[in-house]
């Protein structure tokens, strides 16, 4: 037999991402070529080990934060594949969530909410965190963004909340805040009780990585953007594996795939309708109760009573959708949460959403999205 190569992974298990990232590295080796893995318990950002120097080794996934790591780890002459973005400049392979698509899935939300005004707090520590400031200034065309955007290096805690609780209390409201991550995300809905802020009806918060503990311990518990780390993972081992074939490190190309994220996770800290009109108000949150039952455009009079026209034109001016297209959309997040999280057949799904007949998704959910529920399944999935 072959002996197996050996690759070291340097990825933090403190975190729900990195955690995702080692089950799709060891997906990939189950299902391709079995490796030898030297996984060392380490925090973020935490330098290489001594042994690395002397270490015999055929490849390395790394979360590369630095400069200094990246040069530790380059000076061994093996492939290395990046899992981390933490770098402006790469000079090696990554495999990395598509910032830009955070972005448009947190705007996507909180407009879906009514919300008008929407706020970035970020972390300038981490490259990864400045591109997504730079897509949500670019996606909002913010040029004057310092009222905007929170985006410091974190030094003392305590002293940064007391300046976040500042600047919180100086944004419109209601406002929709974007924080870069899940930690993040946590210290604004302390700032905003350092504030007396409300969360969600002054300050609706979404964060992104989903930890499930760390989301659900916030009060209220805060919603997040779900990236797909495991799917990362795996296409990172995919990666190191080109790389490992490949006869010279010269000969090896940069590459950097951006994953998708899987979508979105909502909980209390964005449970709000924000749109001015309480008829369209009651519309909305009706809709988002019931869509999943089958309801129709024809029901929602039944709640807040208006005309048709006047429905249909409210509906455009405050959220830029018809009802139906509201339907339709909160009928399409369940459908594409359980296809991502659970194991139903379509049939289910269909049921599960409201849709009559499992044909009728289908038709709608490629019309939207270019392809069926079973291939869009089948490539979050993979």
């Amino acid at each position: 037999m072959p002996k197996a190569r050996r690759v070291a992974l340097f990825i933090e298990t403190s975190n729900v991402y990195g955690r995702g990232l080692l089950r799709g590295i060891r997906s990939w080796s189950r299902e391709n070529e079995s490796w030898s893995f030297r996984l060392i318990e380490q925090g973020r950002g935490a330098m290489t080990p001594d042994w690395l120097k002397g270490w015999d080794g055929d490849g390395i996934i790394a979360r590369i934060e630095n400069e200094r790591i990246l040069k530790l780890v380059e000076a061994l002459g093996i492939p290395i594949v990046d899992v981390s973005a933490g770098l402006e400049h790469p000079r090696i392979p990554q495999v990395v969530t598509d910032s830009r698509e955070v972005v448009r899935i947190g705007l996507e939300h909180f407009k879906s909410l009514g919300l008008r005004h929407f706020a970035f707090c970020g972390d300038d520590s981490f490259h990864w965190s400045r591109a997504r400031e730079q897509y949500f200034c670019e996606a909002l065309a913010i040029k004057e963004s310092e009222r905007l955007i929170r985006s410091v290096r974190v030094a003392r805690p305590e002293t940064e909340i007391r300046l976040l609780a500042n600047w919180l209390s100086k944004l419109p409201k209601p406002v929709g805040v974007l924080a870069c991550y899940d930690v993040r995300g946590q210290e604004v809905m302390e700032a905003c009780k350092e504030a007396g802020l409300s969360v969600p009806d002054e300050v609706s918060v979404l964060g992104v990585h989903n930890d499930e503990i760390l989301c659900e311990l916030c009060d209220p518990p805060m919603s997040s953007i779900i990236p797909d780390a495991e799917r990362a993972g795996f296409e990172a081992a995919a990666l190191l594996r080109q790389q490992m074939n490949r006869r010279t490190v010269r000969k090896r190309s940069i590459q950097s795939l951006e994953i998708k994220p899987l979508g979105l996770a909502t909980r209390q800290s964005t449970d709000t309708i924000a749109v001015p009109d309480p008829k369209i108000a009651r519309a909305l949150a009706f809709i988002k109760e019931k869509a999943c039952d089958g309801i129709g455009v024809t029901e929602i009079p039944a709640v807040s009573p208006m005309a048709r026209t006047q429905l249909e034109r409210s509906f455009r001016r405050l959220i830029g959708r018809s009802p139906r297209e509201e339907i339709e959309r909160v009928r399409m997040l369940r459908v594409k949460e359980l296809l991502i999280r659970s194991t139903l057949p379509i049939s289910a799904i269909a049921e599960e959403a409201g849709y009559e007949y499992p044909e009728y998704l289908t038709v709608a959910f490629k019309r939207l999205h270019g392809l069926t529920p079973r291939a869009y399944r089948a490539e979050r999935n993979r």
